[in-house]
């Protein structure tokens, strides 16, 4: 039997939390963010896509791309610069 959309919601964000070790806070934060861009709109229309599964799916889906969205944001790690060469002169003692 499908799930309300709200239960449906309210798993997915369960599963996030359960499976990637997310916080709730987190986890609400992503499930909302995919709800404002209109991921879960056909799971309002179709109640027979709100199941377990479907749910376990999507919480692996939306993770993938908070994954992909992370890497993306990082700024690329500079290589570290080649030592300066030294200066003749007295050493410091």
């Amino acid at each position: 039997m499908p799930m309300t959309y709200e239960d449906y919601l309210d798993e997915v964000t369960t599963l996030l939390t359960e499976m990637f070790d997310m916080s709730d806070a987190a986890a609400i934060k992503h499930v909302m963010r995919a709800q404002a861009a209109d991921f879960f709109t056909l799971h309002d229309d179709i109640p027979a896509m709100r199941t377990q599964e479907r749910a376990v799916q999507d919480a692996k889906t939306l993770f993938a791309q908070i994954s992909q969205s992370r890497s993306q944001a990082r700024p690329q790690s500079r290589q570290p610069s080649a030592p300066k060469p030294r200066q003749p002169g007295k050493r410091k003692k």
